[in-house]
C-alpha cells in the first residue's frame, strides 16, 4: 500500500474557472448523520455482506477460478459485481477512518485478491461475460450488458480506496480495464446504463490521463447519435433519442437519467464546455419545477422505472428509486461545485433526509427499492422489479443495486458537508462536525434537522481576514447570526449569509434558522395531489401512519393551513413529531362517482393528527399512510361552500 491521501470521492476540479472545491478535512462527530452512519457500519454493512455472500455475488467471482465444468453464475442479470463494487467503496471510508470490524476487513481483502486473480489477461472484467457457459458474448449487448456500468461502478470503488486507505491494488485492476475500455471505444459506442461518464473523470482526476476524460466527454457526446441498438424500450428510455444538449426534459429511466447528467456535470468541470452547463441547469430546473416529488425523489412509473411527464406525480404510485435519489444528489453536488449555487445544495438535502433516508429501515437491515408517498389500507408492496410477499421494506432484492448504494453513499456524508471556493469556507449542510480547511478549522454543533441552531466555534484561524458562508435553505425565513454573541448585520443573498473578518481561535458564531411548521400545496397541474396538503418543518417532509390514527382511517382526515401552521411540536423517542387538529370527512357515497351535491358542509375538528418524519414511516409494520392530506377547500371532488 501507498501512503493515504484523503480526498472526498469527487476530487478536485482542475480547470473550472471560479468553481468551489470540496473539502476533505471534515468528521461529522453526533446527530442524526452520525447515527446514520454508526448504523451504516454496525448493522448495514455486516448486513450487506452477508447478503452479497448469500446471493452468490462473491461465489461469481471465486468460480472464475474453477475449471469450466464449475458451479453455474448465479442470478438474473449481468451487472451483479456492482454491488460488490459499490460495498468496497463504503468499506473504504469504514476501513480508513478505522472504524471497521476484523470481518469487514477480511471481505474487504477476500474481493480485492478475487478481482486481481479472476481478471483476464487484457483487462476485461465481468463475471457474467467471463463465464464459459454464458450465453452473451463481451460487448455483444451494449443496451443491457451493463459492462461500462461495471467498470464505473469499479473505478469509483478503486479511487475511494486510494484515497482513502492509501490502497491502489484496486486501482491497478481498474486502470488495466479502463486502458482496454479506452482502446475499445476509441472510435465509436456507448453503454446502455450511464454511471462510467463520473468514474471517467474522477479516474483522470486520480491519475492525470487525459484519455479517460476526453472517453467520458465522448460517451455524452454519442447519445443520440445513432450508435446504441435500442431493445425493449425505445430510445428516450436510454436517453439516446435526441443529443444530450438537445433534451427537453429529464426522462426515461430515473437512474440513468440523473447518472448521465452528473457524468456530464463532471465532464465541464473539468473541461468548462458551456454548452454542456447549459444544457444541465436547464434539464436541473425543469426537473424541479416539474418533475420531482416533494420528498426529492423522482420516477413516477413502475414498467420502465421511468420519470413521468411533467406533474405526472402520483403518490401511490411513486416509484422514486432509491438510487435515483442518490444520483439526484450526485448531480445536485455536482451543480454547487460549479456554481456556489445554494439551491442545488437543498434539492440535495431534501433528497438526502427524505427520499433517500427512507430507504432504509430504522434498524440498517432492510430496504425499499421505490419510495411510495401513500400506502392504501389493502395495498401488497411491490419492490423494484419483482413482487415479494414481504409487506414492507426487504431484507433483499434478486435486483439488489440499492442496498450497497446506500452503503456507500452513506459513508462518504462527511464529504458533503463543506467547501472552499476564492479563500471562502462554504458551510454546505448542518450537522456536529469537526472541519479543517486551509484558513479555519471550525467545531460545528446543532441538533439539526430537528432544530435550526448552529453553532460554529473557531479553533484555528490564519492571519489574515477570511470569509465565513453560511447557507440559508430556502424554508429558512427570517435566518439570522450573531458572532461573539454580537448581531452580526447581514442578509442572506443568493441563499448564503456571509460573514467576513480576522478569525481568532475561541471566535464563536450561532446561526440561527427559524423552523416553523409549514403548509405545502401542489402545482394546479398537479392533478394527483389537487386538494391535498403536505407537512414540512425544517428539511423534513412528514406523513401521517394509521398507527397513529387508530380511531379514524388516514384517508378520511382533513386538515386545514391555519391548524397546521399551529400545530404542537413534539419528541417520539430521537425524532421530532407533529401533533394537529384535524377533522373527519363527512360519510360519502359508496359510488366511485356520485353527482356532486349542491351544498357540502366542511367536516369538524374532531381528531388529532400526529405526523412523523416520511423517512421513518413503516417501521411499525404495513399501515396506510399518506404524505398528502385532504383539505377543507376541496372535499369529496368539489369546493365546499
Amino acid at each position: 500500500m501507498t501512503s493515504k491521501q484523503v480526498k472526498p470521492l469527487v476530487g478536485a476540479v482542475r480547470t473550472a474557472s471560479g468553481a468551489v472545491r470540496p473539502l476533505s478535512g471534515v468528521r461529522i462527530t453526533g446527530g442524526l448523520l452520525h447515527h446514520w452512519q454508526h448504523r451504516n457500519g454496525t448493522a448495514t454493512i455486516p448486513h450487506t455482506i452477508d447478503r452479497l455472500r448469500e446471493a452468490g455475488n462473491v461465489a461469481n467471482l471465486s468460480r472464475l477460478l474453477e475449471d469450466e465444468a464449475a458451479r453455474p453464475y448465479r442470478g438474473r442479470y449481468p451487472f451483479l459485481d456492482t454491488d460488490l463494487y459499490k460495498t468496497l467503496e463504503g468499506l473504504a471510508y469504514e476501513l480508513g477512518d478505522g472504524h471497521a470490524a476484523e470481518p469487514v476487513r477480511e471481505f474487504y481483502e477476500e474481493v480485492v485478491g478475487l478481482l486481481e486473480r479472476v481478471q483476464a489477461e487484457d483487462g476485461y472484467l465481468n463475471s457474467y461475460f467471463q463465464d464459459p457457459a454464458s450465453p452473451k458474448k463481451p460487448w455483444e449487448d451494449l443496451a443491457w450488458g451493463h459492462e461500462l456500468y461495471n467498470l464505473g461502478h469499479l473505478i469509483q470503488a478503486a479511487v475511494a480506496a486510494a484515497r482513502r486507505m492509501g490502497d491502489d491494488r484496486l486501482l491497478r485492476v481498474a486502470r488495466r480495464f479502463a486502458d482496454l475500455v479506452v482502446e475499445r471505444f476509441a472510435d465509436g459506442g456507448v453503454c446502455g446504463h450511464p454511471e462510467v461518464e463520473m468514474a471517467l473523470v474522477e479516474l483522470f482526476r486520480e491519475t492525470g490521463e487525459r484519455a479517460y476524460l476526453d472517453l467520458a466527454g465522448a460517451f455524452v457526446d454519442r447519445r443520440g447519435s445513432g450508435q446504441l441498438k435500442h431493445s425493449i424500450f425505445a430510445g428516450d428510455y436510454f436517453q439516446d433519442h435526441v443529443p444530450f444538449r438537445e433534451l427537453p426534459s429529464v426522462t426515461g429511466h430515473a437512474v440513468r437519467m440523473t447518472y448521465l447528467a452528473a457524468g456530464a456535470a463532471d465532464v465541464f468541470l473539468e473541461t468548462g464546455d458551456r454548452s454542456l452547463f447549459e444544457a444541465l441547469e436547464r434539464l436541473w430546473d425543469d426537473m424541479v419545477a416539474t418533475k420531482l416529488y416533494i420528498t426529492g425523489g423522482l420516477g413516477s412509473r413502475h414498467s420502465d422505472e421511468a420519470i413521468g411527464d411533467r406533474y405526472e406525480l402520483p403518490s401511490e404510485r411513486a416509484y422514486s428509486e432509491t438510487c435515483a435519489a442518490i444520483a439526484v444528489m450526485q448531480w445536485g453536488w455536482r451543480m454547487f461545485l460549479a456554481t456556489g449555487g445554494a439551491k442545488y445544495l437543498d434539492v440535495f438535502e431534501r433528497v438526502l433526509y427524505n427520499a433517500y433516508a427512507v430507504g432504509l429501515s430504522a434498524d440498517g437491515r432492510a430496504f425499499f427499492y421505490d419510495n411510495p408517498l401513500q400506502r392504501r389500507p389493502d395495498h401488497e408492496q411491490r419492490s423494484g422489479a419483482e413482487a415479494g410477499g414481504e409487506p414492507l421494506r426487504r431484507a433483499w432484492f434478486g435486483c439488489p443495486c440499492c442496498p450497497p448504494n446506500i452503503v456507500r453513499w452513506m459513508a462518504q456524508l462527511a464529504d458533503y458537508v463543506a467547501a472552499e471556493r476564492d479563500g471562502a469556507l462554504l458551510i454546505a449542510s448542518y450537522t456536529p462536525a469537526r472541519i479543517e480547511s486551509a484558513a479555519l478549522d471550525l467545531a460545528m454543533e446543532t441538533g439539526y434537522p430537528w432544530d435550526g441552531e448552529v453553532r460554529l466555534t473557531v479553533g484555528r484561524a490564519q492571519d489574515d481576514a477570511c470569509e465565513l458562508r453560511l447557507r440559508v435553505p430556502g424554508w429558512a425565513r427570517g435566518a439570522s447570526v450573531t458572532v461573539n454573541g454580537e448581531p452580526f448585520d447581514a442578509e442572506p443573498a443568493g441563499g448564503w449569509l456571509s460573514v467576513e473578518r480576522r478569525w481568532s481561535a475561541g471566535d464563536e458564531v450561532r446561526l440561527t434558522l427559524p423552523m416553523p411548521v409549514r403548509a405545502h400545496g401542489s402545482h394546479p397541474h398537479l392533478d394527483a395531489t389537487r386538494g391535498a396538503v403536505s407537512l414540512a418543518r425544517g428539511p423534513l417532509v412528514y406523513c401521517v401512519e394509521q398507527h397513529d390514527s387508530p380511531d379514524t382511517a388516514v384517508d378520511d382526515l382533513v386538515v386545514g393551513v391555519p391548524e397546521i401552521l399551529g400545530a404542537s411540536v413534539g419528541r417520539r423517542e430521537d425524532a421530532v413529531v407533529l401533533s394537529v387538529a384535524a377533522g373527519i370527512a363527512a360519510p360519502h357515497s359508496a359510488q366511485l362517482y356520485p353527482e356532486l351535491p349542491l351544498e357540502e358542509a366542511l367536516p369538524e375538528a374532531a381528531a388529532t393528527a400526529t405526523f412523523l418524519p416520511y423517512f421513518l414511516w413503516g417501521n411499525r409494520g404495513p399501515e396506510a399512510m399518506r404524505v398528502w392530506v385532504r383539505t377543507p377547500n376541496v372535499t369529496n371532488g368539489k369546493k365546499a361552500t
